[in-house]
């Protein structure tokens, strides 16, 4: 009898500790799909509830990016007055509402369409963060272009799809690897990024810039002057000679930067470039290679790059 009581009293005890130990346990991790998270973001910190239904896009990566991750805005903006939105983004959103222009967006506009989540980025919005952050919960990346993939890794974690973000970026760098086996030693490759712009500019785009951050990912070489962490260093047409490379891609912004391309290309100094001598320039879409910013864009950049240099 004693022993049984003993017994019961040991099991007792056992009790109240378990008890003891789950009320002092932190609890377990929350779907980040349901309650309410605390996005950590280039401005601070803003509080989402739920899953955002209503998401307004104020820059081209943006909405690359939403799209990506199975998602509709209800607005976005153009990214300029004069230009339409890139082909490979417009055909998704021919529906959707335009709430001004990248750097003029139209707040008035964004307030009407009632978002419970605005997407862009501390370079374009920082000095209408606090208006912007009244109308909705709104989330800032730092910058654009050589940060897409942070970019998404943020947009996944505002709505709540941080493990499909990663698995878009998974996907992708498996693409990439596959392309670069392909070639076999892309190392021993520089390939040269050249842009066309009106009023005779000339840009050569670095690794810190999206197109930059994806041939680094194929494992390509640059450049020597094109193996910085800038955007794009500037060349006049006099120095041509310095867009050489082993491989060239060239693309034009705009009917001016149009006509400065075909001009600088009929040119006896672009036609004397090794790679064109070789046969190893060529233009690509400006849309896609330079203003794409997203994930999107950075997969058929690599399925158009494969084409180009690594066909099956």
């Amino acid at each position: 009898m004693t022993r049984a009581r003993h017994a019961l009293t040991a099991v007792a005890a056992l009790l109240t500790l378990l008890l003891v130990s789950a009320c002092g346990a932190s609890p377990p991790e929350q779907d980040s799909q349901s309650g309410s998270r605390v996005i950590t973001h280039a401005m601070g910190k803003t509080t989402i509830t739920g899953t955002p239904q209503r998401v307004v896009v104020l820059g081209t990566g943006e909405l690359d990016a939403v799209l990506s991750l199975g998602v509709k805005p209800v607005g976005l903006v153009r990214p300029s007055s004069s230009s339409p939105l890139q082909p490979y983004l417009a055909d998704k959103v021919r529906d959707v509402p335009m709430v001004g222009t990248i750097k003029s967006p139209d707040l008035e506009k964004i307030t009407k369409l009632k978002p419970d989540l605005i997407l862009s980025s501390k370079v374009r919005n920082a000095e209408r963060y606090e208006t912007l952050s009244r109308i909705a919960p709104t989330v800032l990346s730092e910058t654009v272009g050589k940060t897409w993939k942070q970019n998404l890794r943020l947009a996944g974690e505002a709505l709540g799809k941080k493990q499909q973000a990663q698995r878009i970026l998974d996907r992708y760098q498996a693409k990439a690897d596959s392309i670069g086996a392909r070639i076999g030693d892309p190392g021993k490759t520089e390939v040269s990024m050249v842009r066309f712009l009106s009023g005779g500019t000339i840009r050569l785009y670095g690794k810190g810039s999206f197109i930059g951050t994806i041939l680094s990912d194929v494992g390509f070489s640059r450049p020597p002057n094109q193996r910085v962490d800038k955007t794009y260093t500037k060349i006049s047409r006099e120095l041509v000679s310095q867009a050489d490379g082993d491989l060239l891609f060239h693309a034009a912004y705009g009917s001016g930067g149009k006509a400065h391309q075909e001009e600088v290309t009929r040119s006896v100094q672009w036609k004397s470039l090794s790679a064109v001598r070789d046969g190893k320039a060529s233009k690509v879409s400006d849309g896609l290679w330079y203003l794409g910013l997203g994930p999107i864009a950075a997969n058929l950049v690599l399925d158009d790059l494969a084409e180009r240099v690594a066909p099956k």
